[in-house]
């Protein structure tokens, strides 16, 4: 449908062909092949293996001011570039191109931020009681493998790429076969800034001929997912035989603390903004909307307004606000969840059903239920969708225990105009993340990751490069 060809980038060489049979990437807003990506077999792994294992022994003995600068050049060569990224971005996942460049914008920032993070990465000395000085450093862990979803292939990506050069780490990417397109662009990027042969490497096809030999692979110290908690737990046991440090960015279940108050309008509209952003295919949506009994009918009926506005349609088009699902398979959990929840006893607001007149692509209405009971699967199961549950409370601690009860601790989220109350939720609030008035909790120089079974280590920010390093003491005497 377009000339873009999505390439795997081995050793610093672009192909448009690999040993493994190639994959169809499909269209979400047609169901017509957009492209047919390489694809990569064991042959292939094992070349970028050697690639890496040569590249661990000359990037990280490039200071940190120079990597900064390639750093600082990668972002360069992205903003260049940032109209074919978010258009290739639109086609893959089906997101309203009027809404893509933004996150090329915030992956962007990724490189800029740990740039100045490389220009930083200074050890420790402390005198030793024993005499002698002790001198605290910090090294690159090795070879990283970064596996990422499809919902965010710009940002996702980005945000293991930038702090494993900083740390001075050869990485190996592995994104979603729904966005290999998206993904050549940001290497592309990065080999025009002047990455080295074989730091960064892209190996685009199927997860069973690529990751159990990356797994296997001991020279590959450190591992990072963006995907779901079934798969986060997969590799953590495979990871534990080769003693690999994982960071895991898994699945989500975010609740929404509504306080009478709070501007209950206000905070309706942009719990509304926020659900159906990409068609509600964010870890971090807010997918539970527990809503103080008084105020709890007015903050349905204006959702059910900014659910209604919305413009559903194809992603090229500049009129639409919500595109389609980006797979069938999504949809169709969505719809059961939906019925699910109907039958026992929530109330259909609005939506719920494939547009009309829309007889190809993976759509579905914005979707709102109301007095939804805990015993609804939607309550306990990430929908990935847009569906927005809304519940009722009457107490604050009731709230806080029913927000509380998943297994899941990616993100929370609370509206209140009192700040004691701003605080308790903050801190009562079982989250890695808790945004309190506000939907703005990713950023490049804060933290980004969960608990529980939403994961481990961090991304953005300082903790996010240690990740990469490992620390080492050596004690040094006077000879």
């Amino acid at each position: 449908m377009t000339d873009m060809q999505p390439k795997l980038l081995i050793g610093g060489e672009f192909r448009t062909s690999g040993s493994a049979a190639p994959t169809e990437v499909i269209n979400p807003c047609s169901g017509e092949t957009l492209w047919e990506a390489p694809s990569c077999g064991e042959a292939e792994v094992t070349e970028a293996l050697s690639h890496a294992r040569a590249a661990m022994e000359t990037w990280p003995l490039v200071h940190g001011w120079e990597r900064a600068r390639v750093l600082r050049s990668i972002a360069a060569e992205m903003r260049a570039r940032t109209d074919d990224i978010a258009r290739a971005l639109s086609l893959e996942i089906g997101r309203p191109c009027t809404q893509s460049a933004g996150e090329v914008g915030a992956a962007i920032e990724q490189f800029e931020w740990y740039a100045g993070e490389a220009e930083r990465l200074f050890g420790e000395t402390v005198p030793s009681r024993q005499g002698g000085r002790l001198l605290i450093e910090h090294e690159p862990v090795g070879i990283a493998a970064a596996f990422t979803a499809w919902n965010f292939p710009v940002n996702l990506p980005c945000r293991k790429i930038a702090p494993a050069l900083a740390a001075g780490c050869p990485i190996l990417v592995r994104p979603s076969e729904q966005v290999p397109m998206t993904t050549t662009l940001i290497v592309e990027a990065c080999v025009a800034a002047g990455v080295p042969s074989g730091v960064v490497q892209l190996l685009l096809g199927r997860t069973q001929d690529i990751t159990p030999r990356i797994m296997d692979a001991d020279e590959v110290r450190k591992i990072s997912l963006t995907g779901s908690t079934r798969v986060g737990q997969m590799l953590v046991a495979d990871a534990a035989r080769t003693m690999k440090r994982c960071s895991m960015e898994l699945g989500g279940h975010s609740p929404v603390v509504v306080c009478a108050d709070t501007d209950v309008e206000a905070a309706a509209a942009q719990c509304a903004g926020f659900k159906f952003r990409n068609a509600g295919q964010v870890c971090i949506a807010p997918n539970r909307f527990y809503v103080e009994d008084s105020v709890a009918d007015r903050f349905i009926a204006t959702f059910k307004s900014e659910a209604e506005a919305l413009v559903v349609g194809d992603s090229q088009d500049p009129a639409v606000t919500m595109g389609p699902l980006t797979r069938d398979s999504g949809r169709e959990k969505v719809e059961r969840l939906i019925a699910d929840a109907i039958s026992r006893g929530a109330t259909l607001v609005t939506g719920g059903a494939r547009p009309a007149g829309r007889n190809t692509g993976y759509f579905l209405e914005p979707t709102v239920l109301a007095d939804v009971p805990d015993t609804a699967q939607i309550m306990s199961e990430e929908p990935f969708g847009p569906v927005a549950p809304i519940a009722r409370f009457e107490t604050f601690d009731e709230a806080i225990a029913r927000a509380n009860a998943t297994p899941y601790g990616l993100a929370a989220y609370a509206f209140t105009g009192s700040h004691a109350k701003a605080e308790a939720l903050s801190k009562r609030l079982h989250a890695g993340m808790v945004g309190v008035n506000t939907f703005m909790i990713a950023h490049a120089e804060a933290p980004f990751g969960g608990v529980d079974h939403s994961g481990m280590g961090r991304e953005g920010g300082r903790e996010a490069i240690r990740d990469y390093q490992n620390t080492k003491l050596s004690h040094i005497m006077a000879g």
